[in-house]
């Protein structure tokens, strides 16, 4: 498919693509690519080398397992090997082991670190605090790990990256383009794209194009992206089309060494007999390589996982390959020009070509999910791997950013007492900021691609999860420590020992509109009695049961429940304001996986030829009802999992949705994987939709001629059916894999329970399951109002906000309406016990903002910066930073949100910090 006017959309590119995976010769999954040889005669090919080394923060090992055992080495040697010659160059990626390295390193080679990366040697490259994954994480957290390691190079280095590098995440998302694109990069890289893709841009010499988003018809949005066109990352298939040759200049492979060739022709040190030979060979796969692309300028890396940690391979990799180098000088008939080079030595040297030659690259639209990097081995599996992580990563979230929301106004307020240190001494400023440091990187750490992704070894995951909890419960105590400041009439009443209790809670609303919400809280009596501290009136309450097992209810705890106004079994029958009746029917069903040898495993979903079976039990589900003022659910209870639906009794958006929840505990499975599938009667045809890190929805075609699990999606906050006339809506707190494999039905897998391996080097299968919950809305939203469209876009202060109209087919947006109720999902209230070593003090309520923000402004975060002069310590400097959520507005809400519509084409807000 030649791109036109407005480029490619990679939704046609699928609709167009065989899928037919013919043998392409030494190139498996390619073709055979012929050149006449006079091609570089008036253009010679200038090829940049770029060195690297892929380290994990965690995978088969701990992230401090690694970097004792291997990152700390390939830092170590880099710093003496690039010193030893000026034409040496590497780029490196993870900001989380370069700070750990950094910190155990003396101030003479931190000196030399900054020589290196001035002249030009050493690039650090994208920034963020891990390569992310790109599937499952949200985009607060996939932002908020690129702030951490931006932040942590500026402040060390005074250097920001310009060129993105992730070549191993396993798909690419749109949304990650814009967040470096606004970061400041660009250009990138990426390298897993399913390989018919990969092969169709290469005959189309489309491997470098500029992405562009969706909603987005200017090209300020464009991030010039280079996408590696076969196999993996590593030398054998990055040199050219044949890995049996590219392996051969691999010279950690070396006869005599770790590692070999699986191709059986091993690698030749280069010398005076043979570099003529070996050149020659050498150029022939860089030459063919070349007839990809639309520049003679041609990238090639030079690295793998861990590569470079002894100094060994340092002297084997740059010494033959610069005697290459040096006789492609001797040579000028075979015009090549050959250097080691950096990112952003080679996207120079194409925009100069490109320039040159008044050649401009396509732009491309889209997303490059669900990857498969050979045959049908479909990487939708880890979509859901490890659920309970999952869920646990987004309560980190939700913590992380009211805890910084929270201390960041309560350093403000505090500088208006600034005259009396009495009322502030006990507040433990850089203590919590430390605190807040570490749940930052922590979070940032599980957005590694290995982590969240549920793909790391058991022992790899506890470490993963022990940092994830130790966050959660330290978070937590800055949380309670600023709300109680903040709260308190006469702040001299503040003590940072909060070791005796007394019963007051707190309820913080972490959203930016009022809202109606209901806050549970456990007790030991029924006899619980809740009222407004403020006014002394007593609040809407429910009492509930805390259920010990399915039908026996705790004797000792209680579930208080208030209503509070803050800042194929079952079948739901939902009515719209038109008349219009949907029903929504919820299945439970199991996939099993294949019977031959490639079976299912933590990355790969490889579903058995029977598809899905639907769930059945030996005996009849216990079944709860409950009603009451504040909610009423019904609740079945079966052998693997327990599944309610609630209807909140409250005003309001969260009113309009029925809330499901899922407890899902399949310990006692072997190789299955459980399923919800709502089935609905809405004519979607074979088109739905989902979520990219819940920043943007993205069209999805259910294709029959892909194997079923290609047809399934990343879902990290919503997915949606519709028609003509109405939409269903899931909305969710957690990502998973969705699917729509008839219409009508949305399909969510909610845990998987595997026992082998899937031969991508795990070396293990998924069989550390817990009891997990997860927790929907779903939504059902009249559509008779025409479709019109409001822009998505992300600021940082300064703010000026654009809401601009796209009239991309392929584009839609959630509602206003499933925005406001994915907002609670992510960001529930949050509640605390405040403490105090006497009688409970006075407390007031603590209204930052005067009113609610518009219905489509999102408060994504209020960030203290660090103190550039001390470090760990916090600045008086905060990071606001804001989304304008593009809203469809086909469906008028049919309920009175407590907030305003943004009508105006633009809007500015001003925040006073004292």
């Amino acid at each position: 498919m030649k791109d036109g006017a407005d480029g490619v959309q990679l939704l046609d590119v699928y609709d167009l693509l065989p899928f037919d995976n013919p043998d392409g010769g030494a190139w498996k999954q390619g073709f055979e690519i012929s050149y006449k040889g006079d091609e570089w005669d008036e253009q010679p090919l200038e090829l940049i080398l770029v060195p690297h080394s892929h380290n994990d923060p965690g995978w088969l090992k701990t992230f401090e397992n690694y970097y004792q055992d291997q990152t700390k080495h390939i830092l170590n040697n880099m710093l003496i090997k690039l010193t030893e010659d000026s034409r040496r160059k590497m780029i490196w990626a993870e900001i989380s082991y370069f700070s750990k390295w950094w910190n155990n390193i003396d101030e003479q080679k931190r000196e030399m670190v900054k020589r290196l990366v001035k002249a030009g040697q050493l690039e650090l490259v994208t920034g963020g605090w891990v390569m992310a994954d790109e599937a499952n994480s949200h985009y607060f957290a996939l932002l908020d790990q690129l702030i951490e390691g931006h932040q942590w190079i500026q402040r060390h280095l005074g250097v920001k990256p310009s060129s993105g590098w992730a070549v191993d995440p396993f798909g690419h998302s749109p949304s990650m383009a814009y967040l470096l694109k606004g970061a400041g990069l660009s250009n990138m890289v990426i390298q897993r794209a399913h390989y018919a893709v990969k092969k169709h841009f290469a005959q189309q010499q489309t491997l470098e194009f500029l992405w562009r988003q969706n909603w987005d018809s200017s090209p300020r949005s464009d991030i010039t992206c280079h996408m590696m066109p076969f196999y993996s990352y590593d030398v054998p298939h990055t040199c050219g089309p044949n890995p049996a040759v590219c392996c051969q200049f691999d010279f950690h492979r070396l006869k005599g060494g770790r590692a070999s060739c699986p191709w059986r022709i091993a690698p030749q040190p280069i010398t005076e007999q043979n570099i003529k030979e070996r050149a020659l060979l050498l150029l022939d796969q860089y030459r063919q390589k070349s007839r990809l692309f639309r520049s003679p300028v041609l990238f090639v890396p030079l690295g793998d996982d861990f590569r470079f940690v002894e100094s060994s391979e340092w002297d084997a990799q740059f010494g033959n390959y610069q005697a290459l180098f040096d006789y492609f000088d001797q040579h000028p008939e075979l015009h090549v020009k050959a250097r080691f080079g950096t990112l952003s030595d080679y996207f120079g040297a194409l925009h100069r070509r490109l320039n040159a030659a008044g050649t401009t690259l396509p732009t491309l639209r889209g997303d490059f999910f669900t990857y498969a990097d050979r045959d049908d081995h479909y990487w939708s599996g880890y979509f859901t791997s490890r659920p309970f992580y999952k869920r646990l990563d987004r309560t980190l979230e939700a913590t992380l950013r009211a805890t910084e929301i929270l201390f960041s106004l309560t350093l403000a307020e505090m500088r208006r007492f600034h005259g009396d240190d009495r009322l502030v001494a006990d507040f433990p400023t850089s203590k919590h900021f430390q605190r807040l440091t570490a749940g930052r990187r922590n979070l940032a750490l599980f957005q590694h691609h290995d982590a969240v992704t549920g793909t790391a070894r058991d022992p790899v995951v506890v470490d993963y999860g022990t940092r994830l909890f130790r966050s959660i419960l330290n978070l937590h105590q800055v949380l309670q420590s600023s709300a109680h400041w903040l709260l308190l009439s006469d702040k001299s009443q503040y003590h940072h020992d909060q070791s005796k209790p007394f019963m007051s809670l707190i309820v913080f609303n972490p959203t930016e509109q009022l809202r109606s919400s209901v806050v549970s809280v456990v007790v030991d009596s029924p006899g619980a009695r809740v009222v407004d501290a403020e006014t002394g009136r007593p609040m809407t309450t429910q009492i509930s049961a805390v259920w010990a097992e399915p039908s026996r209810a705790s004797t000792e705890h209680f579930q208080v429940n208030n209503s509070w106004i803050l800042f194929n079994y079952l079948m739901y029958k939902l009515q719209l304001r038109s008349g219009l009746l949907r029903r929504v029917q919820v299945q439970f069903l199991w996939y099993g996986t294949r019977t031959q040898t490639e079976k299912s495993g933590a990355y790969l979903f490889l579903p058995g030829d029977k598809g899905a079976q639907p769930y059945s039990s030996l005996d009849p589900p216990l079944v709860r009802v409950s009603r009451g003022p504040v909610f009423s659910d019904i609740t079945s209870c079966f052998q693997h999992f327990s599944h309610t639906v609630r209807l909140l009794h409250l005003d309001g958006h969260a009113g309009r949705s029925l809330e499901i929840s899922n407890t899902v505990d399949i310990r006692s499975e072997v190789n299955r994987e459980l399923v919800m599938r709502l089935v609905s009667d809405v004519a979607n045809s074979n088109r739905f939709y989902t979520d990219l890190n819940g920043f943007q929805m993205q069209q999805r075609r259910t294709l029959s001629k892909l194997p079923l699990q290609a047809n399934f999606y990343p879902m990290s906050s919503a997915a949606f059916l519709q028609d003509a006339a109405s939409r269903v809506s899931l909305l969710s707190a957690q990502s998973q894999a969705v699917a729509s494999l008839r219409p009508g039905e949305l399909e969510v897998v909610l845990d998987r329970r595997l026992q082998q391996d899937d031969n991508r080097g795990l070396g293990q299968g998924v069989t550390d399951n817990k009891l997990t919950a997860s927790l929907y809305h779903l939504l059902l939203e009249d559509r008779r109002g025409g479709a019109q469209v409001r822009g998505t876009s992300v600021w940082t202060f300064p703010i000026g906000l654009v809401c601009y109209v796209s009239h991309s087919f392929f584009m839609e947006h959630l509602s206003l309406l499933a925005h406001l109720i994915s907002l609670s999902l992510s960001h529930p209230p949050m509640t605390m016990v405040t403490s105090s070593d006497s009688q409970v003090p006075k407390l007031h309520r603590f209204l930052p903002l005067r009113s609610s923000l518009p219905c489509d402004v999102h408060l994504l975060n209020l960030r203290t910066l660090e103190d550039s002069q001390k470090a760990e310590s916090p600045s008086q400097e905060v990071a606001l930073l804001l989304h304008r959520k593009g809203f469809d507005c086909s469906s008028t809400p049919d309920v009175e949100l407590q907030c305003t519509w943004s009508v105006h084409e633009e809007f500015y807000i001003y925040f006073k910090l004292f």
